[in-house]
């Protein structure tokens, strides 16, 4: 079976950085989730910055770089 390609992450980091209110930052593991999220599904960490100013600057960050941590879709 062909392996999915990566996913395109500036592409997916512009939507997020249009629309800030709708994510937040995990200060755990800095990874951006859903805004109706309570914990974070890759450190367990309940504790975001949903500041827009933070969100956008986290999306600028890790869309300009490769993947580095492991996600649930990785192990699944």
């Amino acid at each position: 079976m062909a392996e999915s390609p990566p996913p395109n992450r500036a592409a997916a980091a512009a939507k997020i950085a249009a629309n800030p209110s709708g994510y937040k930052v995990c200060e755990g593991c800095d990874s951006i989730v859903g805004s109706g999220a309570a914990l974070c599904p890759n450190c367990h960490s309940y504790r975001f910055d949903s500041s827009p100013e933070r969100v956008i600057l986290q999306a600028r960050i890790l869309g300009s770089r490769e993947q580095t941590s492991v996600t649930a879709d990785d192990l699944g």
